[in-house]
């Protein structure tokens, strides 16, 4: 788990980090409409499950960017991780029970969908947090079964949980699905939300 630890006082964002760390400790959720036609069709035409798909989309957009990236040493230093991976919730339909589990990014959709396989087959047995993820992950979770218009995640924390955690729903007969992100608000702003909507957009209709 590679990473650096990151200088507050000489870094761009360090007076508005520590307002919102050290006062006002505010987390943006943000639920927007996206357009998975493209990506209904690619599994379908290459045999591919949806979730480790989206999953990839996603993950390829938080590790294309540093304000997803954040987190804290052992030693409480504020660090930026080189890659986080997913760490996603596997439903369990036989007792209605979940599994969180992580997998590690790669750039290879295919390769990663193939992981994705492995781990859930490998850890089915296993139930809740029983999973000893790495700690450079950010949360992942899906509601299949409804088509919401917002979801808002809430940490209980000591308010100093940076990793994002994304949430979608079920898709509609158009293929459209509302794609959530809950963020805290010391790492990153309205605009770098809005920005991950667009990018996971536009990855989607890039699917050749």
């Amino acid at each position: 788990m590679q990473y650096r630890v990151i200088d507050i006082d000489n870094w761009k964002r360090g007076k508005l980090f520590r307002e919102y760390i050290d006062g006002l400790r505010m987390v943006m959720s943000l639920t927007v409409d996206v357009d998975v036609t493209n990506l209904i069709r690619f599994c379908k035409e290459h045999g591919l499950k949806f979730y480790p798909a989206m999953m990839h989309v996603v993950s390829s957009v938080i590790n294309a960017h540093s304000e997803f990236k954040h987190g804290w040493d052992e030693s409480g230093n504020l660090i930026e991780w080189e890659t986080v991976f997913p760490l996603f919730a596997e439903f369990h339909p036989e007792d209605e029970a979940f599994t969180r589990i992580s997998v590690e990014y790669c750039e290879d959709l295919f390769e990663f969908c193939a992981c994705v396989e492995v781990a859930r087959d490998r850890y089915r047995h296993l139930r809740g947090f029983e999973f000893t993820p790495p700690k450079n992950t950010f949360d992942v979770s899906c509601l299949p079964w409804v088509k919401y218009r917002h979801v808002d995640m809430h940490v209980f924390d000591a308010g100093k949980y940076l990793s994002p955690s994304v949430t979608w729903g079920k898709y509609d007969e158009n293929g459209i699905m509302p794609l959530s992100m809950n963020l805290h608000h010391a790492v990153a702003d309205g605009f770098h939300l809005s920005r991950f909507f667009n990018e996971v957009q536009e990855r989607i209709l890039e699917l050749k």
